[in-house]
Order: structure tokens, then sequence, then C-alpha cells
């Protein structure tokens, strides 16, 4: 901020805009009624310097032997002039200024609120819900084996031998004769014989699977508006 103790420093040097362009060289400056502020400087520009327009400088920053002002070039150029009288500038003449570089002068003060692209402002913030997710536990399952006993009915193919006398006629030698003989065959059977082994049939085991679904979250959160209030007129 200019203050008194920048006016001996701010004549002649040069003024830059808000882009970095140089405007002209502080050839005056003036100063609020009362307080002594720094409110204006009157800068010469166009080619030859013959051209005195006003510029604000009631938030300029001096640095390196220049000032830089919050306004544009073009700004200072179709800036309305003004004709002092007695090194006083009328209420009405600074009004015009205010009005050209968009500024709302506080009442009593030489500070001012700017408008357009360098205006007032307040930052507007509003909360955001912000979800996650945390793994929670849903249950527990578990695989657990245990025997049990069933009948089973197997069918099992079985042979068996069984006599059959078979008569043919004889030939040849008649063997002995009226003497008591006898033959003899021994019968076969099967059985089914029960035996048990042991042999893996089966695995079984516990997969899990992911399933993703949506779920909504609700939640209230704040936000801020901004509105305009305006003094009335006076």
């Amino acid at each position: 901020m200019i203050d008194q103790t920048h006016v001996e420093a701010l004549y002649d040097c040069d003024v830059i805009d808000n882009k970095g362009e140089k405007i002209g060289s502080v050839k005056r400056v003036w100063l609020e009624d009362g307080t002594g502020k720094p409110m204006w400087a009157e800068v010469h520009t166009g080619l030859f310097g013959m051209k005195e327009s006003f510029v604000p400088i009631q938030q300029g920053q001096v640095t390196g032997g220049a000032i830089t002002v919050p306004v544009a070039k073009e700004q200072v150029k179709d800036a309305p002039g003004v004709q002092t009288s007695g090194d006083h500038m009328s209420d009405r003449e600074q009004e015009a200024l205010y009005r050209h570089y968009g500024m709302i002068p506080r009442a009593k003060t030489g500070e001012h609120d700017r408008l357009g692209g360098d205006a007032a402002e307040v930052t507007l913030s509003e909360e955001k819900l912000d979800v996650g997710k945390r793994s929670v536990e849903t249950g527990r399952v578990r695989l657990v084996k245990h025997t049990v006993t069933e009948e089973q009915n197997i069918s099992v193919p079985v042979t068996h031998e069984e006599v059959r006398v078979v008569r043919e006629p004889a030939e040849g030698n008649a063997g002995k004769p009226f003497a008591d003989e006898q033959a003899e065959v021994t019968l076969h059977r099967e059985e089914p014989v029960v035996r048990k082994h042991t042999e893996a049939v089966e695995r079984v085991r516990l997969e899990k699977d992911a399933v993703t679904e949506q779920k909504d979250v609700k939640g209230q959160v704040r936000k801020e508006r901004a509105e305009v209030e305006r003094d009335s007129e006076r």
C-alpha cells in the first residue's frame, strides 16, 4: 500500500500497469484532503509524454524505482480529463475517475473497493462428502469333515458247478465187468468276498468371491453463498 512515506520517491518514477507495461512517469502526486494519503498520480503519457492522465495509486506497489498499479494501460489512456483548480480536484471529477477505473470510494477515506477484474472478493467454501470404505466382518463359514456310515448293496455275479450225468454208448474194452466202481468229481462255487480300501474321491474347498454392489450414502454438507448488498445512495 502507498502511504505518505512514499510520496517523495514517487516523483519521476515509472508507472507500470497490471500487465507489466510502462504507462508513463509520475509528475505530480495528489493527496486526500484531511488525511494526506496519496490518492492519484498525475502521469505524463503519450508518444512524447505530452498527455497528462490520472492514475489511482492507493493500492500501488513501489519496487525498484517504479510503482506498479492494479489498472491496465488502456484504462489510463481512456481516463477522463480533469480540470484542476488551485491544486484541488472536485468531488465530481474524482467520482468520474472512480467510475472509470471501476472503484467504489469509501466514505471520508481515500480507500476504495475495486470492481471488474480487480473486484473486491470473498472466498466461498463448501463441504464435500469424503466417502471411503472399510472392511467389516459379516460372518464366518467353516468347512467341517465328519464320518457317516451307510449301507451299500452291490450285485456280484458268482458261479457254481453242478453235476450233469452224461450217458453214451461204450466201445472197446469193457473194463472190470460186474465189479463195484465209483467215480467222483469236485464241485466248486464262487462266493462274494468283501474287503474295504480307502481312496480319495473328491476335494472340497472354500473360496471367496468379491461381489460389487451400489450403496447410497447420505450426509449433510454446508455451502457458502454470496449475496450483494448495496448501501442506499446518499
